[in-house]
């Protein structure tokens, strides 16, 4: 008798099912409880630049960002927030923001209260709102504004800002076991118990936890991925998932993608947010464009439509489907924020710009929209293959912008008034 197979992994591939936390509501936005995972970002604008910082918010927003966080460090970063609130709206702009206090949130709360009623959000840091004697009054009086004002709460543990009496005690109680773990091992504790310990003590004073988000953040990817994994298993409060000080470029991508698209997959995160460090004069849309990218290539949320392109060999030594591709990429990123409105549904479309008759073809049926361009050596014409039929063939100098035009069209007829299947006519 045949011995009954086992279930492939093939079988079980796609993420788990979502770690069911509590739904807290960041002005217009739901974060948790099923909502879909909500990406989010920061400025680095000198807050009490109230035009400066309304530029950039209104950027990342634009970018996709749907929760944007300000640095509120002294008095003239918290006068400006309810100017910095107007000015947006002025602009049409109405994204939650998240006003982010350490030392001294307390007094700039109770000094400004138009900044406290204009932030959607307010950020704690336990290691840093106060110290010694004062650290329970001055928590209490911010979980006492937020009360006041209806406001959500992420209380947000951080590596670099540990609350140090706290580890002391773990260390020491650690020291005296017969089989003590290591420091890493007792930090990570450390940081999880400060999270949780700061929210039962705010939902003892009287918020509510609909109205408390945590996060405990490092910049270590297999630090960060055992806090959460311990973090999730010991509570239900919706989360927010970010590595701290990634990094910039490449570096901070990789080790951020890594950490959070494992957690992810776990089904544990309600909010993200990439934390990269920008360029010098770099765009800060960057941390966002990533966030998204992040979601929508684990299958978690549709934002733009994908182009997947051909990276290139020795077949493919033209660089024009390179800068085909690139071209329709960024044409629809920046296109994007006015197709959501005119082109319902435009996210999910997927283009192919491929380089050479080996998977060209194939990989073009598979799209939406596709094309296979010439390889070295290849004869000089594209075909153009829509939902899985070839559909025309390009030829001559023209090609790139030719193939440009049919995916306006083919979006134009798919998703425009009045919306219909592109036709697909004999191929020529």
């Amino acid at each position: 008798m045949n011995k009954p197979e086992k279930p492939s992994q093939l079988d079980a591939a796609g993420p788990q099912p979502r770690h069911k936390t509590t739904q807290v509501k960041v002005g217009h936005v739901a974060v948790g409880g099923g909502a879909p995972i909500v990406v989010q970002s920061m400025t680095n604008t000198d807050t009490a630049d109230i035009a400066g910082t309304v530029e950039q918010v209104a950027a990342l927003a634009r970018a996709g960002s749907e929760l944007v966080r300000i640095t509120v460090d002294r008095d003239e970063a918290a006068a400006a927030v309810p100017h910095i609130r107007d000015g947006l709206r002025k602009r049409g702009v109405n994204v939650p923001l998240v006003g982010d206090f350490h030392y001294i949130g307390h007094k700039l709360l109770a000094d400004h209260p138009a900044c406290a009623e204009a932030l959607d959000k307010y950020r704690i840091n336990p290691g840093n709102v106060g110290f010694k004697d004062k650290r329970d009054k001055q928590f209490s009086d911010i979980v006492e504004f937020a009360i006041k004002y209806g406001k959500p709460v992420r209380i947000g543990a951080n590596w670099g800002s540990l609350d140090q009496a706290l580890l002391t005690h773990l260390m020491e109680e650690n020291a005296k076991q017969a089989a003590p773990r290591d420091a890493r091992a007792v930090m990570r504790e450390a940081m999880v118990q400060s999270a949780l310990s700061s929210a039962e003590r705010a939902m003892e004073i009287g918020l509510p936890k609909n109205r408390i988000i945590l996060s405990a953040k490092v910049s270590a990817v297999q630090d960060l991925i055992a806090v959460y994994q311990d973090l999730a298993a010991r509570s239900d409060y919706a989360i927010h998932l970010g590595l701290t000080e990634a990094g910039m470029g490449s570096k901070g991508i990789v080790a951020s993608s890594a950490a959070l698209g494992i957690l992810l997959q776990q089904g544990i995160g309600d909010t993200i947010r990439i934390s990269l460090t920008p360029e010098p004069g770099g765009d800060r849309t960057r941390e966002v464009q990533v966030g998204q990218e992040l979601l929508q290539t684990m299958g978690f949320r549709t934002f733009v439509p994908l182009v997947a392109a051909c990276p290139g060999c020795g077949r493919t030594t033209s660089t024009t489907f390179q800068e085909l591709a690139r071209s329709i990429q960024d044409f629809i990123r920046d296109e994007m924020p006015t197709w959501k409105t005119q082109y319902p549904g435009v996210e999910a479309l997927n283009v192919a710009v491929m380089g050479c008759i080996v998977n060209g073809p194939g990989e073009s049926k598979h799209a939406d929209i596709g094309i296979s361009l010439p390889g070295t050596g290849e004869a000089p014409s594209a075909p153009v293959f829509v939902d899985g039929k070839k559909f025309r063939t390009l030829r001559g100098p023209t090609i790139a912008a030719d193939f440009k035009a049919l995916v306006i069209d083919y979006i134009d007829q798919r998703y425009g008034n009045g919306a219909k299947t592109p036709e697909v006519t004999a191929a020529e």
